[in-house]
């Protein structure tokens, strides 16, 4: 199994436990003298196979994920590159978006508004970290779909 495949079906196995946690909390209590729809012992049993299934599996896909590449890198290493760069290209975007909204002024009296940054330099920055991120995105799809899970 590739990597990517394990990856689905980790979210596949992931929705089946929250709809079988909302299926528990539905036949959690009944009146006096009716039945459950569903047997709460069964959804149990159901619950115990799917997170012995998903905790292997998190297990396989770990030690995969941390298994030395070619290149001496990890996948892990690349994730959390990606993470990291990620949420510094989303912070700067923002920082940029309020950098360049300068109010306008109706007279000469009122307050001149300044940026305290040089907007085009940051928005370079900001679109050579984009690129940087979809690279490596990439790279990390392609290690998915080629990398045999452990």
């Amino acid at each position: 199994m590739k990597l990517a495949e394990a990856l689905a079906l980790r979210s596949d196995l992931q929705k089946r436990a929250a709809q079988l946690q909302v299926r528990l909390n539905n036949n959690a209590r009944v009146q006096e003298r009716e039945k459950p729809a569903e047997n709460p012992q069964t959804l149990l049993a159901e619950l115990d196979t799917i997170m012995a299934e998903l905790e292997d599996l998190v297990t396989r896909i770990n030690l995969t994920n941390s298994a030395p590449l070619p290149t001496g890198e990890t996948i892990t290493a690349l994730l959390s590159r990606r993470d990291c760069l990620s949420k510094k290209t989303e912070t700067l975007r923002n920082f940029l978006a309020c950098a360049s909204n300068l109010t306008s002024r109706s007279t000469r009296g009122e307050i001149r508004v300044y940026s305290t940054v040089q907007v085009p330099e940051l928005q370079k920055q900001v679109d050579a970290l984009s690129r940087q991120l979809r690279e490596l995105d990439t790279r990390i799809q392609g290690l998915n779909w080629t990398i045999e899970l452990q």
